[in-house]
């Protein structure tokens, strides 16, 4: 087959062009904006916030629309001016922000303000966030409404006898926190209707009637408000006077009926609007939930609306089931209203269990009769009121929301809405990070608020797409650049049905050879990649009921890529060419990986604490001998015996550094078992001491059961020595001090005597040595002495003895 001059320079020509693009693309890498199916401008914004469309007349390569969809940097380098790029951002707008108050009381009181800004308005492109941030303080001196509930069930009868002067006392220690407080009075017990309570006919005006212990009680109610909202606290202590116990017939007790009614019953509780909601709960037993009121034949859900009498009793106890945690948690936040459960130790883990569910409730541990209700409301409320969480009410389903805190140490903590162990009057912050998925139809607004647990402030956030190219406004119908059979806008032409190309030049149906060479990626690949026909210089891809099938060479789909689990992009992400794209908070090559590391604070507020790192929401601890869920377990660190320190101090002898905020009971939760004397046989078990304040060593054994449980064994009391006495210490002085010197005295006579004995031996060998020289010198003559007298008596007696003889 023969080719004219001119096919061979255009087969030529097109081949050059193919191979460009086809290097371009290669050179491109994950370019998913050049990759996508995009033919429009609109289009082109949805597949990634870096794309961007040219809307130049005269621009790109006249086989395919898609050029025109590439990066801004790209479409300027191919000759694209700036003025004809579109490619819009995410704005934030600050409308309201008026700055944060110091104080509750006073004239201002009205006014206080403790969320800065108060009014924020964002566009947002779908795909590329932006962020804001949240300032927030809890002012001092600010006012507090306390309602307090009770139980009144007949085990509760020592308690309510504990607290029928609570009234002075309590307010006497909350003017210590606040210069503005109010007090009101509320009693429940369970549904008058059976099996809850007796409701034979002589038990209806006295449960007790035969019970030997109590014979005398009133009939069962499910809640009773007793005294609204007041300062005159003498009311509250003449109401609690008044008031005698009932008896149910089951353990459970229907204080969640009292809890919501409490709570929606605005006018008839008091509740200030500018003040603090305080509801403390006080019971002994555990709560019925819904579907408990099933038993009774109760089918109608709990509609969370106030239901009181005129004789301010809860009049749908026995028409409605008992409301579930949900409603409750969704009523209290509606109302800001912090929660306290006042609850005995045996049910002090249920009821812990219970505020994981319902944002801005605490739980604290009541005495049998109540004798520590004040201290544990002074404390609940110093709790409270040293933290700060975020929550996000009305958020719209497009949207993708992500909280950074930066609370009192400056640190910033990715993927957390709360800060804890504040002083009142703090100042934290939160980086609010906004993602829009997707564009809902257009000219829509969309609004959510973030709002402090248990506040009254709140952030409006209005929200509107940029979703729109500019370059639409210039619309041309019936375009000559359109072969006057299509519509010209933003540089391309939108074809009438049954028209085909960049001009609209060719009709569905045409084909020839001289197009197919356009459809191929490459020489020898098939013709749109097999998975699409050629018509007038284009692929038009084939339709799947896997998904759907686009890009230059049908070489895309939304279908082909990881999954996790059996689903696509983990449900966290978009398919884009082969590639997951995912939403905000989720990375991996599936997006399985979350970038909230909530799940990685460990109790103390620290990641993972501080013995590892956070990746995709689980801890993976780096400190040797460290495990636990948030690498909270660790015998053999060098802190572990501190850190359990502190627990053993403050559990066995409330005293060290947790006792004074608070946190003990948060902290704390090892179990504690103390012993006379410690077995140390344990090779698995962790010895540690440490010297008291009064100079005793305490001593306690740390170790891990096989069941993942923290144990700490303690001695009951620190070892101490025994003082010494005083008169004991003296005569051991003395006596010292005598025998020092009879040693000294002793040691002194035998060195004199010593001496003396040399002296004599020395003495008795001179004596020696004298006799021998006089024996043996032989010099040496004795010595004649002559005397006259001598001499003649001598003589003479010679004579006279001659003669006599």
């Amino acid at each position: 087959m023969m080719w004219s001059p001119w096919q061979l320079v255009y087969r030529t020509a097109f081949g050059c062009m193919v191979l460009e693009i086809f290097i371009h693309n290669v050179a491109q890498g994950l370019n998913v904006c050049m990759s996508g199916s995009a033919t429009s401008c609109e289009e082109c914004l949805l597949i990634s916030p870096s794309c961007a469309w040219c809307a130049q007349e005269e621009f790109g390569r006249a086989r395919t629309l898609t050029s025109r969809c590439d990066l801004s940097q790209n479409l300027q380098k191919r000759g694209c001016e700036a003025h004809n790029i579109e490619s819009p951002s995410s704005t934030t707008m600050v409308v309201k922000s008026e700055p944060l108050s110091s104080k509750g009381s006073g004239p201002t009181q009205y006014d206080v303000i403790q969320i800065m800004p108060q009014k924020i308005s964002l566009s947002l492109r779908p795909g590329d966030q932006t962020s804001f941030e949240v300032q927030v303080r809890q002012v001092e001196d600010y006012p507090v409404d306390l309602y307090y509930l009770m139980d009144l069930s007949l085990s509760m009868k020592d308690d309510l006898d504990t607290i029928r002067n609570l009234g002075t006392k309590l307010a006497d220690e909350m003017r210590k926190l606040t210069s503005n407080f109010r007090l009101g009075f509320g009693s429940f017990v369970d549904k008058n209707m059976s099996p809850f309570s007796y409701t034979a006919t002589k038990y209806q005006d006295n449960p007790c009637n035969g019970y030997k212990l109590f014979p005398n009680c009133v009939p069962s109610f499910g809640f009773r408000h007793l005294l609204s909202l007041t300062d005159k606290v003498d009311r509250f202590n003449e109401e609690v006077q008044k008031q005698m116990v009932s008896r149910n017939r089951d353990a459970p007790e229907g204080g969640f009926d009292a809890i919501l009614q409490a709570a929606v019953c605005k006018e008839r509780i008091g509740w200030r609007k500018e003040a603090f909601h305080l509801l403390v709960f006080a019971t002994d037993d555990v709560p019925h939930l819904a579907l408990d009121g099933k038993l009774g034949g109760l089918v109608q859900p709990h509609d969370g609306e106030c239901h009181m009498n005129e004789k301010n009793e809860y009049s749908g106890s026995t028409k409605m089931d008992y409301p579930s945690l949900a409603l409750l948690g969704e009523k209290l936040a509606e109302n800001n209203i912090y929660l306290i459960f006042a609850v005995t130790k045996r049910l002090y883990v249920i009821y812990k269990n219970f505020t994981a569910l319902i944002p801005g409730t605490t739980v604290e541990i009541l005495d049998q009769d109540s004798k520590n209700i004040i201290q544990l409301i002074v404390n609940a409320y110093n709790n409270i009121r040293s933290k700060v969480e975020l929550t996000v009410w009305d958020q719209p389903e497009d949207l993708s929301l992500s909280f950074t805190a930066t609370c009192q140490d400056g640190q910033p903590l990715p993927g957390l809405r709360k800060c804890a162990d504040l002083k009142i009057g703090d100042t934290v912050s939160f980086t609010v990070s906004v993602d829009a998925r997707g564009c809902p139809a257009p000219g829509t607004q969309q609004r959510f608020t973030i709002k402090p647990v248990g506040f009254k402030d709140r952030l409006e956030v209005s929200v509107d797409y940029r979703c729109d190219c500019g370059c639409t406004d210039w619309t041309q119908a019936n375009s000559s650049r359109c072969s006057s059979i299509g519509q010209y806008t933003c540089g391309t032409c939108r074809c009438d049905p049954g028209y085909l190309g960049a001009r609209c030049e060719c009709q569905e149906g045409e084909a020839g050879s001289m197009y197919l060479s356009a459809c191929r990626e490459a020489e020898g690949k098939q013709i749109c990649g097999g998975r699409g026909e050629c018509s007038c210089n284009q692929c038009l891809c084939y339709e799947s009921e896997f998904g759907k099938i686009y890009g230059t060479f049908c070489e895309c789909d939304d279908f082909s890529c990881a999954r996790h689990k059996g689903i696509l992009c983990s449900g966290h992400g978009e398919c884009h060419c082969g590639e997951c794209k995912c939403h905000a908070g989720y990375i991996g090559d599936n997006c399985n990986c979350s970038t909230d590391t909530s799940s990685c604070v460990s109790d103390d507020g620290k990641i993972c604490s501080g013995r590892g790192s956070c990746a995709c929401g689980h801890c993976q601890c780096t400190e040797p001998g460290a495990f636990g869920d948030t690498c909270e377990k660790c015998p053999t660190c060098p802190d572990a015996c501190g850190t359990k320190r502190e627990c053993i101090e403050c559990r066995l002898f409330n005293s060290g550094r947790l006792s004074d905020n608070q946190t003990c009971q948060r902290l704390c939760k090892d179990e504690i078992i103390t012993v006379e004397t410690l077995k140390t046989e344990d090779p698995n078990a962790v010895l540690c001491l440490y010297k008291t304040e009064n100079e005793c060593v305490m001593k306690f054994m740390y170790s891990e059961h096989a069941n993942g449980m923290s144990v700490l064994t303690a001695l009951k009391e620190p070892e101490c020595g025994a003082a010494p006495d005083a008169m004991t210490v003296l005569l051991a002085v003395v006596g010292s001090i005598l025998l020092v010197g009879i040693v000294l005295l002793a040691i002194w006579k035998l060195v004199i005597t010593v001496h003396d004995r040399r002296e004599f031996a020395r003495f008795q060998s001179a004596r020696c040595r004298a006799r021998y020289e006089m024996a043996s010198n032989p010099l040496y003559k004795q010595p004649i002495s002559s005397h006259p007298i001598e001499t003649d008596f001598i003589m003479y007696g010679k004579s006279y003895n001659g003669a006599a003889h």
